[in-house]
């Protein structure tokens, strides 16, 4: 009996610790509002250029700021890493992206290419519809410019390109250019002088107008010349140093840190 005793004793105490979670699982548990505001948070950072090519993005300091765990800052750090808004580095962490001149070269050399395929594939299919979409997105382009909105200025810039591509309506096509914008959208946003973000949108805007004349040797002429003064504009040189405080580099867009009761969870 005595025995029995024992081992029911043993199997409740297993049973309430299987009931009460530790504090890593406490930590680690989903919230996934949580993680899209962290998410949002380093994505808009990186892209209005606020952080400088090369930041280090450390968890510890990173959960500090959000008030939240090292798991849940892993978590974000790597689905960014993912979508190659940031370099995860093995043994190093995180850090903004700093691509070689090599890399900068070959990613514009493939939005050329591949616009001018795009470009010769969409004049057949341009209508009226396609035109309309175009000139309110340029609309959008101006108005993020001239307010002096950097990360929606870089935002707008790339999805400018990918209405040309999804009016074709390759699903491919559409995969392979949005994987290069997930790369040349972080370098203008580290590497390109905010002051420039006018340029692109003329630039976009004689694009649409070479679309609407069905002149599509021009339309294409005038994307090579767009990408190449893209890459032009980069500043590869370190030049003044930008904001290496991560708490005052984020505090605009930081969501609020979660309550102690929450983070309990």
């Amino acid at each position: 009996m005595c025995t029995f005793s024992g081992i029911n004793v043993h199997i409740s105490a297993a049973r309430r610790e299987r009931r009460v979670p530790t504090r890593q699982s406490r930590a680690t548990k989903a919230d996934p509002q949580t993680d899209a505001a962290i998410h949002a948070a380093i994505a808009r950072a990186v892209m209005d250029g606020s952080l400088r090519a090369g930041t280090k993005l450390a968890e510890h300091r990173l959960a500090e700021i959000f008030g939240v765990s090292r798991e849940r800052i892993r978590k974000v750090l790597h689905r960014l890493g993912a979508e190659r808004r940031i370099e995860i580095i093995p043994n190093r962490g995180a850090r903004v992206p700093q691509p070689t001149l090599t890399e900068i070269r070959e990613i514009y050399e493939a939005h050329r290419v591949l616009e001018a395929g795009v470009l010769m594939a969409l004049v057949p299919r341009l209508d009226e519809a396609i035109l309309a979409r175009l000139d309110a997105h340029l609309a959008e382009e101006r108005a993020a410019a001239e307010r002096g909105d950097r990360s929606a200025s870089v935002r707008l810039s790339g999805a400018f390109h990918l209405l040309l591509v999804d009016a074709v309506g390759n699903a491919e096509l559409s995969r392979i250019l949005r994987d290069l914008l997930s790369r040349s959208s972080v370098m203008v946003s580290v590497y390109e002088p905010a002051s420039q973000s006018i340029c692109a949108v003329d630039e976009h805007g004689v694009i649409v107008d070479a679309l609407r004349a069905r002149d599509v040797a021009h339309a294409v002429a005038l994307s090579a010349h767009h990408f190449q003064h893209v890459e032009q504009r980069l500043r590869l040189d370190p030049g003044p140093a930008a904001a290496t405080d991560l708490e005052a580099a984020f505090r605009p867009y930081a969501p609020p840190k979660p309550t102690r009761a929450r983070r309990a969870r």
